[in-house]
């Protein structure tokens, strides 16, 4: 190890505090401290592993949230949260920051039904990824992060009303279970949680991590996996200062098992780096899937005071098999308005109704929607090709109309479609008609995708995925990947809480095998 960039057992180290090169050699290495990253961390620091857990991004504490949306953004995500698809164009929003993605989502940790793991079982030939297996890793995840329904005192209205339209309609609706702890409804988790009772994976797994001494080193950027035959034996990369990305220091790290948790876009951008390594079925980079969502804004005659209560706070499971879920939602006013119509005058008086607001959303399982992530030359941010196939298309029609439906059923006005080619406004459930029977192509919708997945597919045969069921790659034995780029098929929910049961229960094989 190298001097004053040497990092002791237990520990948290800084951009400020590296000075020069510097070489670590640990039992285990994880690349990524998001929510999977983190778990697998965590179980292997607390069964006594020697852990290294690496970060390009910075750690954050409360004073640097930045409430305006556009700040928050460029602190806090890839590309400043500009990131899109070519292709179909779908916006989509990856983390850089100490925790990943869980110190800016919303908390939401639901498991998907038994009936997606058996279409991953039939179509990936998996035989013990499915509820029962995975429920016991699931239930220590929630115990730990303390996961539970969002309590009424914190729903707010702009969530109680989602629940009174589907009981009017006979829509089944839930409160949705969040990992947090003493939630005060601030409807700050896209910013950052402030009064830190969002249990991200920097206030939760990773300090539990240090405590049983892993060490973590923020503001580093990974750039090769390193491999000698048929083993891999670490990484290396470069020092990256936090907001500019200029790159200082270099840096290795070896180690006897490499766990990739950096995301499904990064994980396979990094393999492409390394020499298009674990590839030998093709599949690395391929097969990208994302739940592209809508939004719809719904107005009330009654004030709603929308920046008060959980930021998603109800949710609707009732049309899953239709292919579609529903989901309250709130984020800062400016990002908000990118999905408002009008220019000028006309998005001011909307803006002027903002008290009167309430924003909710669908996201939808597009199974035929396909696409790929590549190696852009000269960085490390990915190039990202997507493409909405048109059997879905109606899937997005149906869940806006649903939406629509709800609204005007708990009591709305008027609600924001956001769709081209249909009126900018609706004033009644008649009127919602439109939705079904205009001719709504892909490009008509303004759609975001922040739930991706499938980019190293877990197949039981090597020739048709990346890793097995235990995340490990078919072509090394001591190289695990742990992040939603494993998941074989989008799986219909949020995806944070299925990723962190496969980590947890991919620690465990890690530990069986050294």
């Amino acid at each position: 190890m190298a001097g004053a960039a040497e990092a002791t057992r237990g520990e948290v180290r800084v951009f400020a505090e590296y000075d020069r090169d510097f070489e670590e050699e640990t039992d285990v290495v994880v690349v990524g401290s998001g929510p999977c990253g983190a778990v697998v961390a965590h179980q292997l620091a607390q069964a006594g592993r020697r852990v290294v857990l690496l970060e390009e991004g910075p750690p954050f504490i409360p004073s640097e949230f930045e409430l305006e949306g556009s700040k928050s953004m460029s602190r806090t995500m890839r590309e400043g949260g500009l990131r899109s698809t070519r292709g179909s164009i779908l916006p989509t929003m990856q983390a850089i920051a100490l925790g990943g993605g869980s110190l800016v989502n919303s908390a939401i940790c639901v498991r998907p039904p038994e009936a997606v793991f058996q279409r991953w079982a039939t179509g990936f030939d998996l035989e013990i990824t499915n509820r029962e297996t995975l429920d016991r890793h699931y239930d220590e995840v929630a115990d730990f992060l303390g996961i539970a329904p969002t309590p009424e005192e914190v729903q707010g209205r702009r969530n109680t009303l989602f629940r009174d339209g589907c009981d009017a309609l006979g829509y089944g609706s839930e409160p949705i279970a969040r990992n947090v702890r003493n939630c005060r409804g601030s409807g700050e988790c896209f910013t950052g949680c402030r009064n830190r009772a969002k249990q991200s994976m920097d206030i939760s797994y990773i300090p539990a991590a240090i405590r049983h001494g892993a060490r973590v080193l923020t503001s580093v950027q990974v750039q090769e996996v390193l491999r000698e035959g048929s083993r891999v034996t670490g990484v290396t990369g470069r020092v990256a200062e936090p907001f500019s990305g200029r790159l200082g220091h270099r840096f290795t790290v070896r180690a006897k098992t490499v766990v990739l948790a950096a995301g499904c876009m990064a994980t396979p951008v990094l393999l492409q780096r390394s020499g298009n390594l674990a590839n030998r079925s093709g599949q690395v980079g391929e097969n990208l899937q994302f739940h592209p969502g809508v939004a719809i804004a719904g107005f009330f005659p009654e004030p709603t005071t929308p920046q008060f209560g959980a930021t998603q706070g109800y949710q609707s499971l009732h049309f899953l098999d239709e292919g579609f879920k529903l989901e309250t939602l709130w984020a800062p006013p400016a990002v908000m308005a990118v999905r408002m119509p009008g220019f000028g005058h006309p998005l001011q008086e909307i803006f002027a109704d903002f008290p009167n607001m309430a924003v909710w959303d669908a996201i939808a399982s597009t199974h035929k929607s396909l696409g790929r992530v590549r190696a852009r030359r000269g960085t490390l941010d990915p190039a990202l090709t997507w493409h909405m196939h048109p059997d879905d298309v109606p899937i997005l029609k149906r869940a806006l109309f649903v939406l629509t439906e709800i609204y005007f059923a708990a009591g709305a006005t008027k609600v924001t479609p956001g769709v081209n080619g249909v009126p900018e406004i609706l004033y009644s459930r008649d009127e919602a008609d439109v939705l079904l029977n205009h001719p709504i192509q892909a490009s008509d919708l303004v759609c975001g995708g922040n739930h991706a997945f499938c980019t190293t597919r877990m197949h039981g045969d090597p020739a048709r995925g990346v890793v097995d069921e235990y995340g490990r790659c078919h072509d090394f034995d001591n190289l695990y990947i742990a992040d939603t780029g494993i998941f074989p098929q989008c799986p219909s929910v949020n995806p944070m809480f299925t990723g962190m049961a496969l980590a947890h229960r991919q620690a465990e094989a890690i530990l069986d095998r050294t």
